[in-house]
């Protein structure tokens, strides 16, 4: 029976972050629409090799000290290749007093 924890907790994180990006997907048109930007936290290397048109390409290791150059009151949508790196920018946006930022997950999520 324990066997069955951990598979069962793993496919469970799986599909909640695959419910939360579709819901995220479906938000996205209307806050590019009202102004927002996406900022990929990728490195320049994998930003390179595919990215969405007119997305802001910011890595993760200097996101802190960009961050004071993009403006506070527009919604900010982070992306990078799986969520991870998105999510703790997240993180340091909100602590440097963004209020409006979203973790998209990947990149390809901002492709609406």
């Amino acid at each position: 029976m324990e066997s069955y924890i951990v598979p069962v907790l793993i496919v469970s994180f799986i599909s909640y972050k695959i419910l939360q990006f579709r819901g995220i997907k479906k938000k996205l048109p209307d806050m590019l629409k009202n102004g927002a930007l996406v900022v990929d936290v990728r490195t320049k290397a994998e930003f390179a090799g595919g990215n969405r048109p007119g997305s802001l390409n910011i890595p993760l290791d200097i996101l802190n000290s960009k961050s004071k150059e993009l403006d506070k009151n527009i919604p900010i949508i982070l992306c990078c290749a799986s969520g991870t790196r998105s999510g703790m920018g997240v993180g340091i946006l909100k602590k440097n007093g963004f209020k409006s930022v979203i973790n998209a997950g990947p990149w390809t999520n901002t492709l609406v």
